[in-house]
C-alpha cells in the first residue's frame, strides 16, 4: 500500500509538465503549478521545516480556506516527518486557541481567510507563523512563504513515512460541544483509494476545491484521490465569484453538501420558476437545450459524477438534478472513519437510502438502532481521550456513529436520525427530527428546516425560505399566499407522520442560518442546540397565536 507521498513522488517524476493546481489570484489573475513546480515548492518548505529544530512527528497546524498552497504545506509536513493538524478557517478565536493548544502545534501555516481581525487573537502570540501568499495583511510576526522558498535549497531524495505513522489530526466541526481531535495514520487515508475506484477517477479529471480542506471529506475524495491520480485541481475564489470558478474548472466529478445543492437549485428557480422549468422538461427538443443551458450555467455540464453527503438530501431534490441529466449519488461517512463508509451505486440507488458499504466496509445495526461501521478509514483514536476512544469503537473494531439506521435486504442503509437527537414530547413519546426535517426540504420553497419541541404537546419547525423567495419583493407582496401554499404542504406531510411527530406550528424565520451567526458548523450542518437556544424565549408566543405559519 502506497502512502501520499509514494503517489507525489511519481508525479514528480513522471508527469512533472502535467498542469496540477489552479489558484485564482483576484482580479482575474492565476497562478498554475504544475507537478514539478508544486513538489519543488513542497520540498524546499519541508526543508526549511526541517531547519527549526523540531522533533519528528511535532504537530504544525495549517489554517487557511482551501488554495495551492494548503495542499503543498500538507505534503511539505510530512516530508519533513510531522504531523498536519487542519484548523478550520470559520471558526471563533476561542475554538481557534483551543484547538492550536489542545494540538500542541509548534507553528501555524497561514493562509487565505475572511474576518482575520476576529481570529487573530486565537492564535498564540508566541506560536511561530508562517505566512502563505494571499495571508491576511493583519497578519503579525510570520515568515513570508515565498521569501522562505526564494532562499532554501529544495529536500533532496524521497523521504517516506510508514504506513501506520500519525499523518494528521482531524478535528470535528463541534455540532455537538468542543471539537475532538480525530487521529488518522497514512494507511487510514490510504482506505480512500475506494472513491478514485468508485469514480474511475483518470489523469484527465479535473475538480474544484470549495469545501474545506480543514472537513474530512475534502480530504478523502480530493486531497487524497488527487495524490493517487494527479489530475488537475481548481480552486474558488470567493463566494462572489464561484459560479465563475466552477465554470472555469469545468469539472467531471463534483461533490457538494444538500444545503449548497437546495442554494444551486434556488438560483436555477430564480431564472425560470419550476413549474415552467418543469413544462418545458416535458418536450423532447426543448428539453436537451434546456437540459445543456441550465447544466452550462452552473458549470457543471461535464460532471459525469456528482456526490451529495454530510445530511440527510431531500429525495425530491436528488430527482431535479436527475431530471437536469447530472448523476447524483448520496456517500455517507465520519470524521472518525475518513469518510469511508457507504455510497450509493449506478443501478441500485434507492430513493431514502445512502447507499450500500464501500469495498472492505462491514455494517450492522446495534442497541436502539444505532449504525455501526468497521472500515479499514477507521481512526486510530481521539487525541488524548483514550476513553472517549474505548466508547466509540468497540472490542469488535466497530464504530459507533451516533446514527440511528436501519438496512434493506439489498444491503442498502437508510439514516433515520441521531441516536441523542431524538426528544421528548410532554406526551412522553420520543420524535426524531431528521425524517421529518429531510420531508419539509422536500418542499422548494424551503432551504433550512429544524424541528424542535421538547416538552411540548405537539413538535414545532422553524424553516428558513429559499434564497429566490427571501431575496425577492414576493416576500412583502405575498406573504398570505406563501404562508398559504406552506400551511397547505405541511398539512398533507402531517398525515404521512405519526399522530405525535405531526407538527403544531411552522414559524418561518427572518433571516438564514449561517456559520457566522454561530447556526450552522462549519461543514453547514445545523449547531441544533444554538438554535432551540437562540429562539426558546418565543416558543409559548409562537404556541399562543392560533396560526398554523407564524411569521418571525
Amino acid at each position: 500500500m502506497k502512502t501520499h507521498l509514494d503517489f507525489v513522488y511519481e508525479h514528480e517524476t513522471q508527469i512533472p509538465d502535467r498542469p496540477w493546481l489552479t489558484q485564482p489570484m483576484g482580479g482575474g489573475a492565476l497562478e498554475e503549478y504544475t507537478w514539478k513546480r508544486g513538489m519543488d515548492e513542497a520540498r524546499r518548505m519541508a526543508a526549511h521545516l526541517g531547519t527549526l529544530g523540531f522533533a519528528p512527528k511535532t504537530k504544525i497546524a495549517i489554517f487557511a480556506k482551501n488554495n495551492a498552497w494548503w495542499l503543498i504545506s500538507d505534503l511539505a509536513i510530512w516530508m519533513a516527518g510531522h504531523v498536519s493538524v487542519p484548523v478550520y478557517p470559520t471558526l471563533a478565536a476561542g475554538s481557534i486557541k483551543q484547538i492550536l493548544e489542545h494540538s500542541e502545534a509548534k507553528l501555524v501555516i497561514v493562509g487565505k481567510l475572511d474576518g482575520f481581525k476576529l481570529m487573530e487573537p486565537g492564535l498564540p502570540a508566541e506560536l511561530p507563523r508562517i505566512a502563505m501568499p494571499l495571508a491576511p495583511a493583519e497578519l503579525k510576526n510570520a515568515t513570508p512563504w515565498r521569501e522562505i522558498i526564494a532562499k532554501t535549497a529544495p529536500l533532496t531524495g524521497t523521504p517516506r513515512r510508514a504506513l501506520d505513522d500519525l499523518a494528521t489530526i482531524i478535528y470535528t466541526s463541534g455540532s455537538t460541544g468542543v471539537p475532538k481531535g480525530v487521529m488518522h495514520s497514512f494507511r487510514t487515508m490510504a482506505a480512500a483509494q475506494r472513491f478514485t475506484d468508485l469514480t474511475s477517477l483518470k489523469l484527465d479529471d479535473r475538480l474544484i476545491s470549495y469545501l474545506p480542506l480543514a472537513h474530512v471529506a475534502e480530504r478523502a475524495v480530493l486531497q487524497t484521490t488527487n495524490c493517487q491520480v494527479g489530475y488537475h485541481v481548481y480552486f474558488a475564489e470567493a463566494l462572489d465569484t464561484f459560479n465563475v470558478d466552477v465554470r472555469r474548472a469545468q469539472p467531471t466529478v463534483f461533490g457538494s453538501v444538500p444545503r449548497l445543492w437546495l442554494k444551486f437549485q434556488s438560483g436555477v428557480y430564480a431564472k425560470m420558476p419550476p413549474k415552467k422549468l418543469a413544462r418545458m422538461l416535458k418536450i423532447p427538443i426543448l428539453s436537451r437545450i434546456v437540459k445543456k443551458k441550465v447544466l452550462d450555467a452552473l458549470g457543471l455540464y461535464n460532471v459525469r459524477w456528482a456526490v451529495t453527503g454530510s445530511a440527510p438530501t431531500p429525495k425530491e431534490l436528488v430527482a431535479f438534478y436527475t431530471e437536469l441529466g447530472l448523476n447524483m449519488y448520496e456517500m455517507y461517512g465520519m470524521t472518525e472513519n475518513f469518510a469511508v463508509s457507504h455510497s450509493a451505486l449506478p443501478g441500485q440507488v434507492r430513493s431514502g437510502y445512502i447507499g450500500t458499504p464501500l469495498p472492505g466496509v462491514e455494517q450492522k445495526i446495534g442497541p436502539n438502532d444505532e449504525v455501526l461501521v468497521k472500515s479499514p478509514g477507521t481512526m486510530l483514536g481521539y487525541y488524548k481521550a483514550d476513553a472517549l476512544t474505548k466508547e466509540t469503537i468497540d472490542a469488535e473494531g466497530f464504530l459507533h456513529t451516533g446514527d440511528r439506521g436501519e438496512i434493506d435486504s439489498e444491503g442498502r442503509l437508510k439514516i433515520t436520525g441521531r441516536v441523542k437527537e431524538q426528544f421528548k414530547t410532554s406526551k412522553g413519546k420520543y420524535v426524531a427530527p431528521a425524517p421529518i426535517e429531510n420531508r419539509l426540504l422536500a418542499y422548494p420553497d424551503l432551504e433550512q428546516a429544524c424541528v424542535s419541541g421538547a416538552d411540548m404537546a405537539q413538535p414545532y419547525a422553524l424553516v428558513v425560505l429559499a434564497e429566490h423567495i427571501r431575496k425577492s419583493d414576493r416576500v412583502k407582496s405575498e406573504r398570505a399566499a406563501i404562508g398559504k401554499a406552506l400551511e397547505a404542504y405541511v398539512a398533507k406531510l402531517n398525515q404521512e407522520l405519526d399522530p405525535h411527530e405531526q407538527l403544531e406550528k411552522v414559524v418561518v424565520m427572518a433571516d438564514e442560518w449561517t456559520v457566522d451567526n454561530g447556526l450552522l458548523t462549519p461543514t453547514l450542518k445545523l449547531k441544533r442546540a444554538a438554535i432551540e437556544a437562540r429562539y426558546a424565549p418565543n416558543v409559548p408566543a409562537w404556541y399562543a397565536q392560533k396560526d398554523h405559519v407564524i411569521w418571525a
